[in-house]
């Protein structure tokens, strides 16, 4: 292949330089001019940078690099492969190599050993027990905490049982089917089975945000536990942490504190929005676990994956899948919690499947719920339906109307702006200032254009100052809610969570950010001590994972972009709890519907092989 092939797609833009850069120096590594390394160097780093773990040769051997007339093809499979091998940075597995192909995927050497050790970890938990599981002190606990039954299978008792007999768990379902509700249980259950010595817990998030409402959801739980009051405060005493904090990463370093040579001081951790949880940071806590804890891991299989590479949630559960269970923990699981699951036929090895359980009863949403029916159809892949539920406007939750041309934007956000946001000013105090400002948001797909993020925090700034609601300043005003964007650990303030500029009369009236507590406390800060951070009337989507507000109002753009997939859509509508309203045109929403994240990774054929 042409040498100057990765040259002349950086010039059209296919490449970004950095793809270019690790072409060039795999390349100069392997110390020959070859077109066939390039590509491959150039279009594996394209492919992490997409979220990608590898890159599948065979998916594009002999196709297009890129779309459009005339674009240059891909070598044919055989023969890239053989000049692959015969290159100096291109190792088989097991090579500490810069490149490691394995079969016809080609990985960046980090995604490799990640994904390798991460999927060993995965499958000897999901063969092994839990040691020394008092199994009719569990049943005893199920039936006191679990007490309502109504003859169907009540899917929160089997998970319970599976994080209490299992050291790994994998409970997932939509909002509103009780994953927190559950896990607060597990917890008090697993404390149940120490006597002999005090459980050592942990509660994890890859948010800020995120950890501040699983500890919050556990608090709340507590209370309502029918559980012995010393379990019952010691849930209520417990907090959440980031991931990243819990690992021990410091300010300015990429390795963390934590591993194989100093494992976590804990017996079991629970890890929530696992959905949000990258291929590395799930590695990274995998090697810092001592051999008998528990992992139990809290998410939406379905929701937007990962920002960074990887979709592993959606890898463990094997979408699409029936959950059957082995025999031999199909019986422990009825013994457990009086529920029968169903079986895999002569399956009496355990596997990962034995480990996971879907909570598919919706508290939330009702048989009428327009939010719970269209979640469904987008998340099940149904367009059509999901169109119909749209269109025929007869669900008291969903709104839908054509997306206004960007001229016509600013007008039609006025009365749905000031019905939001205009009286979250008018609260008493901090706390019911934060209270009236989260029942509503505004979520978009993208952080340029008309559509964007910042376009729609300026029209709506501007609204709520033509109506005399906030006067805003430069930058910085009474009522400017603002979301940090980068991890401060000294300040204890993290990506994604929000705080709003009030004056403080413990500081003589002068402004200053509130952030909430999950204990209901505020901490102030000064604006100019803010790590970066941007105002937050609207956000994005992405941003808006791990968060749940009253009305949401989800803003598609007019044309069609790559990011507008299904579970950008499922994502956006779930975050609202009584009402979604969604602006969009019915060509690109239909678009976006047919469209899914398909990230490429080894992860699934490792945990589930033919």
């Amino acid at each position: 292949m042409n040498p100057w092939i990765v040259e002349h797609l950086h010039a059209a833009g296919v490449l970004s330089n950095l793809d270019r850069g690790f072409a060039r120096l795999m390349v100069r590594l392997a110390g020959e001019a070859d077109g066939d390394l390039g590509l491959a160097a150039a279009l594996v780093s394209r492919a992490s940078a997409e979220g990608n773990i590898c890159l599948d040769l065979a998916g594009i051997a002999g196709r297009p690099v890129s779309p459009g007339d005339g674009a240059p093809r891909c070598p044919l499979l055989a023969p890239w492969v053989s000049a692959l091998r015969r290159t100096a940075v291109v190792g088989a597995p097991g090579d500490r190599r810069p490149l490691v192909l394995d079969g016809s995927r080609l990985y960046l050497y980090r995604h490799w050993d990640a994904e390798q050790g991460l999927g060993r970890f995965l499958r000897e938990r999901s063969r092994d027990d839990a040691p020394a599981v008092d199994t009719a002190r569990l049943r005893e606990g199920i039936e006191k905490l679990f007490p309502d039954r109504d003859g169907e299978t009540d899917w929160q008792r089997v998970a319970a049982a599976v994080a209490v007999l299992r050291p790994l768990s994998v409970i997932t379902g939509g909002p509103g089917t009780g994953k927190t509700t559950t896990v607060a249980r597990v917890l008090a259950l697993l404390l149940e089975q120490s006597k002999a010595r005090p459980l050592r817990l942990a509660l994890a998030a890859p948010t800020g945000k995120a950890a501040a409402r699983l500890q919050e959801a556990i608090w709340e739980s507590a209370g309502r536990l029918a559980c012995a009051d010393g379990i019952r405060e010691t849930l209520a005493g417990m907090e959440a942490s980031t991931l990243h904090r819990l690992l021990g990463r410091r300010p300015g370093f990429s390795a963390f504190g934590r591993g194989e040579e100093e494992p976590l001081p804990f017996d079991a951790v629970v890890v929530d929005e696992a959905s949000m949880v990258s291929l590395h940071l799930l590695f990274a806590l995998a090697r810092s676990l001592s051999r008998d804890a528990r992992l139990i891991l809290l998410g939406d299989r379905d929701q937007l994956a990962s920002v960074e590479a990887g979709a592993v949630l959606g890898d463990i559960c094997g979408s699409g899948r029936k959950r059957l269970y082995s025999v031999p923990a199909g019986k422990r699981i009825a013994e457990a919690s009086g529920e029968a699951v169903p079986l895999l036929p002569g399956g009496t090895a355990p596997s990962l499947g034995d480990c996971i359980v879907e909570l598919r009863r919706n508290w939330r949403f009702g048989a009428e719920s327009g939010i719970g029916e269209l979640s469904r159809a987008i998340r099940e892949g149904e367009p059509g339906e999901a169109l119909s539920i749209l269109l025929e406007g007869r669900r008291g939750d969903l709104g839908f109307r054509a997306v206004p041309a960007p001229r016509d934007l600013s007008r039609a956000l006025v009365d749905v702006v000031l019905e939001g946001y205009g009286d979250y000013m008018e609260g008493s105090g901090p706390a019911e200032v934060f209270e009236r400002f989260n029942r509503f948001r505004i979520l978009c797909a993208l952080r340029e254009g008309p559509y964007s993020v910042d376009a729609l925090n300026a029209a709506v700034q501007a609204i709520l100052a033509r109506a005399g609601r906030l006067r805003p300043g430069h930058p910085w005003y009474e009522g400017r809610p603002v979301m940090v964007t980068r991890n401060d650990y000294g300040l204890r303030l993290f990506n994604g969570d929000v705080g709003i500029a009030l004056a403080d009369p413990d500081a003589g009236g002068a402004l200053r950010v509130f952030f909430p507590g999950p204990d209901g406390s505020m901490r102030t800060f000064e604006p100019y001590r803010l790590p970066e951070h941007e105002t937050v009337f609207a956000m994005t989507v992405h941003k808006s994972q791990g968060t749940e507000f009253d009305r949401v109002l989800f803003i598609l753009p007019e044309v069609d972009a790559r990011v507008l997939t299904r579970e950008l859509l499922y994502t956006g509508v779930t975050r609202a709890r009584k009402r979604a309203d969604l602006w969009a045109g019915e060509e690109i929403l239909a678009a976006a519907l047919s469209r899914r994240i398909e990230r490429v990774s080894g992860l699934r054929d490792m945990l589930w092989p033919a």
